[in-house]
């Protein structure tokens, strides 16, 4: 099956009776110039171990085994997992995993690959992508085709309307670039916003060790849940600044945390 031909996606689903769960972010991609726009954002090859979240019919798996990539895919919906495997014959380079990626992330199930390759599902993904940012074993790389919303929230730098803790928490640990943006013509069914691929490259060395990371997270959650306060409202008698949470650098974000956490420590 041509995993990019409308006509053929839907045949499938019609003969089989499988009815597309928007819930699930069941929006099969099926343009072949997005497709290689995100495979050569994300530049596998021979070898490379390649995790997948929500493969779906398989049109991104399929691209990258064909690149020499060893595919985990894992798929929260059984009947696509088990026609993923069946239809690519369960190949040495290709494992399915049937289960909800976030829990099995969280669960740290999902550490120690190279990489990240994903159309990821749009009402967990962001939640996915952060999750495994923050984890030790985390991937060097992650090329994911997300809502054009969400990219502009990971990439939003200070003093932007679109900054938020999607987009400090993920800075905090890579470099975030959008690549491309994808019309949402180009998924089946068709979804109601427009998509973009996105690559994130990890830093060469964490900026905070596992008690300053705790403090971080603990400080910014709390700085964006009052983000029309001032910071020296927010932590008064510890911070003397009138910026509010979307004006203050990676930099800035940092230092206070490392200054909070001394406080406590004292």
């Amino acid at each position: 099956m041509n995993l990019t031909s409308p006509s053929q996606v839907k045949s499938w689903c019609i003969a089989n009776g499988f009815h597309p769960n928007r819930t699930l972010g069941q929006n099969f991609l099926i343009d072949q110039n997005a497709l290689v726009s995100i495979l050569d954002a994300a530049e596998p090859v021979r070898g490379l171990r390649v995790l997948e979240v929500g493969p779906g019919l398989g049109v991104l798996t399929e691209g990258l085994l064909a690149r020499g990539a060893l595919v985990t895919a894992v798929e929260k919906d059984p009947v696509l997992a088990a026609r993923l495997a069946e239809a690519l014959g369960r190949p040495a380079a290709l494992a399915v995993v049937t289960g909800d990626a976030l829990d099995l992330a969280v669960e740290g199930k999902l550490d120690g690959f190279d990489v990240l390759v994903s159309n990821l599902p749009y009402a967990s993904g962001t939640r996915i992508l952060l999750e495994l940012a923050s984890r030790p074993a985390a991937p060097k790389a992650m090329t994911v085709l997300v809502q054009s919303e969400v990219a502009e929230r990971l990439a939003a730098a200070p003093g932007s309307k679109a900054r938020g803790l999607a987009g400090v928490w993920a800075q905090l640990d890579y470099d975030v670039h959008p690549v491309r943006a994808i019309k949402a013509s180009c998924f089946w069914p068709r979804p109601e916003v427009d998509s973009t691929v996105v690559r994130l490259d990890r830093h060469a060395a964490p900026a905070l060790d596992a008690e300053e990371r705790a403090s971080f997270h603990r400080v910014t959650k709390r700085a964006f849940e009052h983000r029309r306060k001032q910071l020296g409202s927010i932590f008064k008698g510890l911070v003397e600044s009138s910026a509010r949470a979307e004006e203050l650098s990676l930099d800035d974000w940092i230092t206070l945390a490392k200054g909070l956490k001394a406080h406590e420590d004292a």
